[in-house]
């Protein structure tokens, strides 16, 4: 429902409104979750106050008009109202079954096909040396003179890639119904044939080489081999789940949203930017800590890397975090996967790299006088990544647009590749942005996913397995389940 009510009189210039909802004694209960205020002038000026807030009491709330405003924030210190809690439900759209995956889950080139564009896109790259506690010999993966892993690895051809679970190394592994599970930390070897198909070619299940730690091969009998690569798949399935998916999506967009919460007033650009981003992610954290990874939580109780392994893993996971490793066009160059064909999370997730605050911050100075937005990064280093010198901070505008753009990234575009999507990318609901520049950037970037995901459609076509996880249609604008 809508209200209008008219004054007799001119307000003047209007910076801030109060709203409060009055107590029924017959609806104790009675909550309000107002969207927004518009205000017409006699002069004929319009001010918009975005609101979407649930109220709960009968105090007085306090909201400032909605044009990005980060200078008034610094002249007017009062105008840094406190936060509210949103209360709201979850959609949850379930995929239809994997056929695919049932009819082709023992094949060696479908099990390669998942280290690209799987549910974990996070582990392969080239490798130009084998490690050393990897002795992968010439005559175990070639004919006889047919091919050497030195060749193959040379900067010029660079067909051999690795994937090393080392975090998951000495791990205590869960006690399930009273049997002790097993948790491997493979290391795992794969060749880019010349048809650009990728075939795993050698897997050891531990880390330390031994005589009762040999090197599976394709060449091994069906089912050792098959056993071999379902420990791989095992291994990825924790390293997936805690690592890439838990603490590089979920933890790490709570950390950008209460950041956010606490330091940026609602007037604030940043704030009307990244809370369509911020949706969802502290309820569904809340209730993961609850039904998941609590002591009595499903993943606590039924998974080999439950209990003592999971903390184990998310320290070791945390302390290798880096801020390249969370920016795309970084991380696939650090992985050296430029140039690798078929690699669709790479082609999708590099186009949708986005960033708008330039608007908002035309000169260095400005990104650095700003205690607001400087407080947010400050935390974010702090209590986020634990003031690793590694995860960095910001000083001009390029740095900045970097940064946000990688936490919008990460909690829509990465959290929809390592999970899966229902709430469609670069949608803004709530009108936040009222100026006539921000909402025509938002409009244009909205033709260009558009079109990517139209592109994206148009090339699925051809493909076998289709890769949507990146079709803009499928990203959620927040980590939200």
């Amino acid at each position: 429902s809508s209200f209008t009510v008219s004054c007799s009189s001119s307000l003047g210039n209007l910076v801030l409104i109060e709203l409060d909802k009055k107590h029924l004694p017959l609806f104790p209960e009675d909550s309000w979750f107002p969207a927004k205020v518009e205000v017409k002038s006699p002069e004929g000026d319009t001010y918009t106050f975005p609101i979407y807030r649930w109220i709960n009491d009968s105090e007085v709330h306090r909201f400032k008009e909605g044009t990005g405003l980060w200078e008034l924030c610094l002249q007017v210190p009062w105008l840094r109202n406190k936060r509210y809690t949103v209360h709201s439900s979850v959609f949850i759209q379930l995929l239809p079954p994997p056929d695919y995956v049932q009819d082709h889950w023992k094949e060696d080139a479908f099990f390669g096909y998942q280290f690209l564009n799987g549910i974990n896109p996070m582990m392969i790259q080239r490798c130009t040396t084998l490690p050393e506690n990897f002795p992968v010999t010439d005559d175990m993966v070639f004919l006889s003179g047919q091919g050497s892993l030195a060749d193959e690895m040379k900067v010029t051809k660079g067909n051999i890639f690795l994937c090393d679970y080392k975090l998951l190394d000495g791990l205590n592994a869960n006690t399930i119904n009273g049997k002790k599970q097993y948790l491997m930390a493979p290391l795992v070897l794969l060749h880019k044939r010349p048809d650009d198909t990728l075939m795993p070619i050698a897997i050891q299940l531990k880390q330390t080489p031994a005589d009762d730690n040999p090197i599976f091969l394709p060449t091994d009998s069906e089912y050792d081999w098959l056993i071999a690569k379902i420990f791989v798949r095992s291994a990825d399935f924790n390293e997936h789940q805690l690592n890439v998916h838990l603490l590089r999506t979920h933890l790490l967009a709570e950390v950008f949203a209460v950041s956010l919460l606490r330091n940026i007033p609602m007037v604030h650009p940043l704030y009307k930017l990244l809370i369509p981003h911020t949706r969802y992610t502290l309820q569904i954290n809340v209730l993961a800590r609850v039904t998941l990874i609590s002591p009595t939580g499903v993943f606590t109780q039924f998974t080999a890397s439950g209990g003592e392994a999971m903390t184990t893993i998310l320290k070791r996971s945390m302390s290798s975090l880096t801020y390249r490793s969370l920016c795309i066009p970084e991380d696939i160059a650090d992985r050296g996967l430029e140039d690798v064909p078929n690699f669709y999370y790479r082609d999708d997730g590099l186009k949708l790299v986005q960033g708008v605050l330039s608007y908002y911050y035309k000169k260095d100075t400005e990104v650095q006088d700003d205690p607001e937005l400087q407080k947010w990064i400050s935390d974010i280093f702090e209590h986020g990544f634990l003031s690793q010198a590694a995860t960095g901070g910001f000083t001009t505008v390029a740095e900045l647009v970097k940064f946000v753009t990688m936490v919008i990234f990460t909690g829509s575009a990465q959290h929809s590749a390592v999970n899966s999507g229902q709430v469609p990318l670069g949608q803004y609901p709530e009108d936040h942005f009222n100026e006539d520049t921000p909402c025509k950037l938002i409009k244009a970037f909205q033709g260009e996913l558009k079109a990517l995901s139209a592109a994206i459609k148009a090339r699925n076509e051809s493909l076998e397995i289709p890769y949507t996880y990146m079709d803009p249609v499928e990203v959620e604008n927040s980590v939200a389940i």
